[in-house]
């Protein structure tokens, strides 16, 4: 897994994002079956790693994971700079409702979902996806972590708080239980294809027809009921990074599949606080290098690879020459690492 690499993404890659959104299956919303969507968030990369927006806030950069050795594409990762500007971000904030009556000798709290439209401006990553042969060694950590050292190299660009929102629990048939109890009641449709309308069309259909008064989740079906907040199989592993890195679960789920948003200030994140700039030589890594990434720090041609570093002292630190070939830089550059503690 050594010669994986995370770079922007190209036009070029349309055929590969195509076919990890085949893969990642139903409920990936951030990767639709759709050519003209993933064509279009292909373009719109390119312009934000190039710096070519009027607004940065808008950016969202979406990194394609690499195989150096053959150049296939086998995996991906995103961030986006500002959600809820051009477009609500609507979610369901879970709050307690106390009711009590003295002449009933009854007292008793109450869970119940508002819609809300609350993170105005906030940066999100996702879009976190890698094809099942390449998991594990590392590859998973590579995929998520970039995400934030690309923060770190472009701080102006990004917010002071960031979230994520995972994929909920959903069937293999393709069906969102959250969705069945709920969602399905006021849109008359079925997941997919509310799911689609909000990558085609954006959120304002949700503030239209759902409902503007608080629902109690005790009178949801039980189904529905044991879904909220929790995760889909293939994002625990994703959930446990984030939470690695500071996230927390911030009381509010997504209004299609109930699946949990975490969030945490930037300057909280595990891996930023952790990063540090060196100067990069080459050189053989002794038995007691360490593991970590390595990043060029650098746009639009951000690059990001998984690398042993030896002799980290002062600003300098030695890794192989191959880590430098993948970041394309030379021995001597500046390069950002992050070394694995725990």
């Amino acid at each position: 897994m050594t010669s994986l690499v995370m770079r922007p993404a190209m036009t070029g890659d349309l055929p590969a994002l195509e076919e990890l959104a085949q893969l990642s299956g139903p409920g990936f919303t951030s990767l639709p079956v759709n050519e003209a969507l993933l064509s279009g968030r292909l373009i719109k990369s390119e312009a934000a790693f190039a710096g070519k927006l009027d607004q940065p806030v808008s950016g969202k950069y979406l990194l394609m994971m690499e195989d150096a050795d053959t150049g296939a594409i086998v995996g991906c990762s995103a961030v986006k700079a500002g959600i809820g500007i051009q477009q609500p971000f609507f979610n369901y904030r879970i709050i307690t409702l106390s009711q009590a009556s003295d002449t009933a000798r009854r007292r008793f709290d109450m869970d119940a979902l508002v819609l809300t439209n609350e993170f105005v401006g906030y940066t999100e990553v996702g879009t976190l996806f890698v094809k099942p042969a390449y998991r594990g060694g590392g590859s998973g950590r590579l995929a998520a972590q970039c995400r934030y050292l690309l923060m770190a190299a472009a701080p102006d660009r990004f917010n002071t708080h960031v979230l994520s929102e995972l994929r909920g629990v959903i069937t293999p048939d393709g069906t969102a239980p959250f969705w069945e109890c709920l969602g399905r009641h006021f849109f008359q449709m079925d997941f997919e294809a509310a799911d689609i309308l909000s990558a085609t069309a954006g959120n304002q259909f949700i503030l239209d027809l759902m409902p503007k008064y608080p629902i109690y989740v005790d009178l949801l079906p039980p189904e529905g009921r044991e879904v909220i907040g929790r995760v889909h199989a293939d994002g625990v592993g994703a959930l446990k990074l984030l939470e690695w890195e500071g996230f927390e679960f911030a009381q509010v789920v997504d209004v299609f599949d109930g699946g949990p948003l975490v969030s945490v200030r930037r300057d909280r994140i595990r891996t930023i606080q952790e990063s540090r700039v060196v100067r990069l030589e080459a050189g053989t890594v002794g038995e007691h290098g360490l593991d970590g990434l390595v990043s060029n720090d650098l746009l639009p041609d951000f690059r990001t690879t998984l690398g042993r570093l030896d002799r980290i002292t002062g600003d300098i630190a030695v890794t192989d020459p191959d880590v430098l070939a993948r970041l394309k830089l030379k021995p001597g550059s500046t390069a950002r690492i992050w070394t694995r503690s725990a």
